[in-house]
């Protein structure tokens, strides 16, 4: 605190300051329209278009980003809601109709999060555009005033998302990105001079780069999640660029003989360069003269044809190391090419690792799209749960012909948790909320009656009131000042009495059964049983993985580039499903108390909830384990040289098979542990057995393939210690 004159100056909360610039844009452009319509015009019908369209496009939806961006991506959605609007206002003159529409319109809307953060945040705003003409007046004449009410309350919406009261701003994932790249440039360059290691200041500052490429540190409009060529090269980034800063920090490897001294040293150097050409073209800067990329391939092709015959096994442990940590800077380059050029960088693309380079949008779309057309997809599970539930209201709201029944399927939209603990906790607080509420309009509604001008002057200071204190204060402060909002714009379209309050009431209650009901019966565990699922299928996928893997590097194969190994595919398609689970966990609150403050950052505006405390389990670490285990067989069976290795000798052959399939073992241990539907005890796996392990255990004349399987699968085992938290070192690893 401070101030002048000896007047403490206090300073809001960050919460309060970010909902307070968010309310003001609301009630702005909320109120503009509906006084600009209602008094300017005499139109009622428009007026209540322009309130709603910018409430629910800000205030019921939760498009992350900026003021900035959040008006770019308000401004694309205006088509989309002016023809929800229309398709609305025709299908509702009959119920069935209008439930029909609310079914397939409702799936697709909530679908849409499979686009990203922003599709999903947009989605609740954009269900209400179709809700709103769902009701009385059934009246297709008054489209006209529907359309323009909603389109200028969304222009106002615009306005005022770009230009007043602006958000900080923040660091976009390029930036992000780009710092890692520096810091392995950094982290190279020490390890090129004397002498030869990475100081303690390099280091952390690498892991905190590297931490600060997870996907839970960077903001929700930040986070590269589209299905897009752009939006995956910049996730790929990412992760190469924190598997490169992995590699660099990790224990140095003895020092090779003089037959090596020039090739680990060649291999560093055109690391340093890759790496600095990356984060100057993450930075939209011109690279230097130069082609860094293609000087680090040749240093690895010439480094993988050594080492020489003979070479001692500290020498080939080097060698293996090397060859990994090159591999790492050509895919954080090509990743960060396509990045930032799209499909025009794509051109040193390797075609299994980078499927996605030319590939067009409607293609990564539909591959989406088809990738979460599941019952195994948290997202068609939501989908299916939330369009079932306000399909399932709306034929009560319309059989049973509620007044006020829109605030019915607002009330189930805005309270339908993905959880059936969060719903009943929520249903429980939004209804003492809504009650307290209703009890103030019918107080205020007997003191005032019908004097408009009263419910006028209080309506913009009570909407940026409840605009700033629902958010934080949680779903209960949420309902009450919703119930106030409401109430007060309603009774100066018509006359109004107590009775308004007791409809609100029983919309909220008619609508939060219903949610609760569908909350009970479609998934009620919501991602906590499908993410511990999905996980386990994923290892053990990576399980078949691996040992197909080894057996074809035993058999001396190498697959062509767009042959995928037995395996490969399917341990793609689960590592989508196993993410999406994990996005959806990381959202659902667990061990906190129900409508504590600041648990439900949207209030009644959004199905949105604040991420929940850190599991005791590392699932961003099983997610890494399928990725390792991806990039390491690509690499091994589709090296950049395209030089087919002879046949293991029969000692190494033994050797690798027999270390697949203990890593392959200990990954379906691990799996069953994780499966909530198996009956295996929940006890801590052993992953290594001193008298078994093989790893330091090096057959004679083992050949420079041996090393690189066995590096890898070291790494892996190494994942696999980070996920059962036998591990006993931090690393920054990916």
């Amino acid at each position: 605190m401070g101030g002048t004159g000896g007047v403490p100056r206090v300073r809001l909360p960050a919460a309060y300051r970010a909902a307070a610039r968010r309310s003001a844009r609301v009630t702005v452009a909320a109120g503009a329209g509906f006084y600009l319509f209602l008094y300017g015009f005499g139109s009622a019908e428009a007026a209540i278009y322009a309130l709603f369209a910018a409430v629910s496009l800000a205030g019921l939806s939760h498009i992350p980003g900026t003021g900035r961006q959040r008006a770019a991506v308000v401004a694309r959605l205006l088509p989309v809601s002016l023809v929800l609007i229309t398709v609305g206002t025709y299908l509702s003159v009959q119920t069935w109709t209008a439930t029909t529409g609310m079914l397939v319109i409702g799936f697709a809307l909530a679908f849409s999060a499979v686009g990203g953060p922003r599709p999903a945040g947009a989605a609740p705003g954009l269900q209400l555009m179709y809700i709103l003409p769902s009701f009385p007046p059934y009246d297709p004449g008054s489209l006209g005033s529907r359309l323009a009410g909603a389109a200028v309350g969304i222009v106002f919406l615009v306005l005022a998302e770009r230009f007043l009261l602006p958000d900080p701003p923040t660091v976009p994932y390029r930036q992000l990105a780009a710092r890692a790249a520096d810091c392995a440039r950094r982290c190279a360059e020490e390890l090129t001079e004397p002498p030869y290691a990475i100081t303690d200041r390099t280091l952390q500052e690498a892991q905190a780069a590297s931490t600060a490429l997870r996907s839970s540190q960077v903001p929700e409009a930040e986070r590269p999640a589209g299905p897009g060529v752009r939006d995956r090269g910049l996730t790929h980034t990412g992760l190469a660029t924190r598997t490169l800063l992995a590699r660099l920090t990790a224990p140095p490897q003895p020092n090779p003989g003089p037959a090596e001294s020039g090739l680990g040293p060649a291999v560093l150097r055109a690391v340093r360069d890759t790496a600095l050409e990356t984060a100057d073209r993450l930075r939209g800067r011109a690279p230097d003269a130069g082609d860094a990329h293609a000087e680090l391939l040749r240093a690895r092709t010439a480094m993988a044809a050594g080492p020489d015959a003979g070479a001692s096994p500290a020498a080939l442990r080097r060698h293996a190391a090397m060859l990994e940590l090159a591999d790492a800077a050509l895919a954080m380059s090509t990743a960060a090419a396509i990045a930032v050029r799209g499909r025009a960088g794509a051109a040193p693309a390797a075609p299994g690792r980078f499927w996605y380079a030319q590939k067009r949008a409607p293609q990564l779309w539909w591959r989406r799209m088809a990738g979460h057309a599941s019952a195994r997809s948290v997202c068609f599970q939501n989908a299916v749960r939330i369009s079932m539930a306000l399909a399932a209201a709306r034929v009560i709201a319309g059989v049973d012909t509620l007044p006020h029944g829109f605030w019915v399927l607002l009330a189930t939209l805005t309270l339908t948790r993905t959880t059936v603990r969060q719903t009943r906790s929520t249903v429980r607080v939004a209804l003492t909320g809504t009650l307290i509420g209703a009890l103030i309009v019918a107080g205020l509604f007997t003191l005032v009656g019908t004097n408009i001008a009263v419910y006028a002057a209080v309506l913009p200071p009570l909407m940026l009131f409840a605009f700033t204190l629902g958010p934080v204060k949680g779903v209960g402060w949420a309902q009450a000042l919703f119930t106030l909002v409401v109430a007060l714009a309603f009774a100066q379209l018509a006359p109004a009495t107590w009775q308004l309050a007791e409809f609100r009431l029983l919309a909220v209650l008619t609508g939060s059964a219903i949610g609760a009901v569908f909350g009970l019966l479609a998934w009620p565990r919501g991602a906590q049983d499908e993410l511990r699922r999905s996980m386990a299928v994923l290892l053990r996928g990576a399980a078949e993985n691996v040992v197909a893997t080894t057996a074809q590097l035993a058999a001396g194969g190498v697959r062509a580039p767009v042959t995928a190994a037995p395996g490969h595919r399917s341990l793609m398609h689960s590592l989508v499903m196993a993410e999406a689970a994990y996005a959806q966990f990381q959202s659902e609150p667990r061990g906190l108390a129900a409508g504590h403050p600041g648990q439900d950052p949207q209030g009644s505006t959004g199905p949105h909830e604040p991420a929940g405390q850190d599991s005791p389990q590392d699932w961003q670490a099983t997610l890494m384990a399928a990725h390792h285990t991806l990039w390491g067989a690509d690499r091994l069976l589709v090296p950049p040289e395209r030089i087919v290795a002879p046949p293991l000798e029969l000692g190494p052959t033994a050797a690798v098979s027999r270390l697949g399939d203990r890593v392959a073992g200990r990954m379906l241990l691990v799996s069953a542990r994780l499966d909530p539907s198996g009956d295996t005890p929940q006890d801590p796996v052993p992953l290594r057995d001193p008298d078994l392990d093989d790893f330091e255990v090096e057959p004679p004349g083992a050949p420079r393939v041996y090393y690189a399987a066995v590096s890898w699968l070291d790494a892996l085992m190494t994942d696999l210690e980070r996920i059962t938290g036998e591990a006993t070192t931090a690393s920054p690893g990916p």
